[in-house]
């Protein structure tokens, strides 16, 4: 996705569609698929910050730092997938209104 047109998105659009990603990572890692995993974190930090670079907003610093945790780290904000899922559902029922 280019700058350009990722910045004409509404912001719960942009936040649907990183939440779409989220799912994938989460789904990919349940079915043990790593490589595919890391294809969509990798996604999902490119759109986000993406996002970042548009909002520089503290929430989404902080988010990008909590996604890391969870998926390459040790997770020491023990954030469930669940939770990080309900977030994100928020924005995608959002844009859909």
């Amino acid at each position: 996705m280019n700058a350009e047109k990722w910045g004409k998105l509404s912001f719960a659009v942009q936040m649907g569609n990183i939440g779409s990603e989220i799912n994938r990572v989460i789904h990919w890692a349940e079915v043990g698929d790593e490589e595919e995993k890391k294809n969509s974190l990798w996604r999902v930090l490119e759109l986000l910050d993406l996002t970042i670079v548009q909002r520089k907003s503290r929430e989404l610093f902080r988010l990008r730092e909590v996604i890391c945790d969870l998926f390459l780290d040790k997770n020491k904000y023990k954030v469930s997938t669940k939770t990080l899922k309900e977030y994100f559902l928020n924005f995608a029922l959002l844009a859909n209104k």
